[in-house]
Parts: structure tokens; sequence; C-alpha cells
């Protein structure tokens, strides 16, 4: 499992993430891809809500393919095409609900466009685990 850190003599993190997050030598480490919300059916969620939900499902079910759980994830890149305080209440709400009190370090971005337009939100993840 990741230590996180936030250190004092800096500024404490907005909301639920860390400002480090570090993990021992010898770690297996897991690279998710970034994930949109698209089912298990491959149809796309409508609405950001629901984008956001399948995308936590989505990188759910790779960790368990790789025997990790939510709380072997060190960092995540989230990248949204709505700008504006009521689409980061939203990602922060679902995240905090997602992930039960771990807070992995975090990178939240605003882009223009994702790889198809009806993509709302794209989440990449790093994960560890100490056993091999």
């Amino acid at each position: 499992m990741p230590k996180t850190f936030n250190p004092p003599g800096m500024a404490p993190p907005a909301s639920r993430y860390s400002h480090g997050a570090e993990v021992g030598a010898g770690a297996r480490w897991l690279y998710i891809s970034g994930q949109v919300g698209t089912a298990p059916d491959g149809t796309v969620r409508k609405g950001l809500k629901a984008q956001m939900e399948q995308v936590f499902a989505n990188i759910g079910t790779v960790l368990e393919a790789a025997g990790m759980t939510k709380k072997n994830v060190v960092k995540l890149t989230v990248f949204v095409t709505q700008p504006g305080s009521e689409t980061v209440a939203l990602y922060r709400t679902l995240r905090d609900q997602w992930f039960e009190g771990h807070a992995p370090a975090a990178t939240f971005l605003v882009v223009a466009g994702l790889a198809h337009p009806d993509f709302l939100v794209e989440i990449e993840a790093i994960a560890a685990s100490e056993d091999h």
C-alpha cells in the first residue's frame, strides 16, 4: 500500500488527495490506461455523472483483474471536457465515495476534447502492490 504525504510547510490539498505517494522498493506496478465512460456492452454512458461512475467501475475491474484494490492506487490523472466548479464538485464527490477514504496523489485537467466527442471524462491510474 502506498504511503501518502501532505507535509507541513505547504498548503494542504484542496480536497481528498495527497501531495505525494511513496511505494517501497520491489513493488509490483500497474499502469491503467485512460478509462472512459464506456460500459461493458460498448455503449458510452450519457452525461458526466454516469460517465464518471463508469470510469471508476472500469478502473476497479482492471485493479481486480490484477489482484489489486482501490487502496493500491498511487496516482490518478483526470481529464474532463466540461470546465467549472460543478464538474470539480461532482468529480470530488464520486471520487471520495469510490475511494472510501483512500487519498492517492492526483491531477485534474480541463481539456478541449478527448478521443471521441461523446467522451466527457477520462481517468488514468497508477497502482502498486507490495506483494510480488
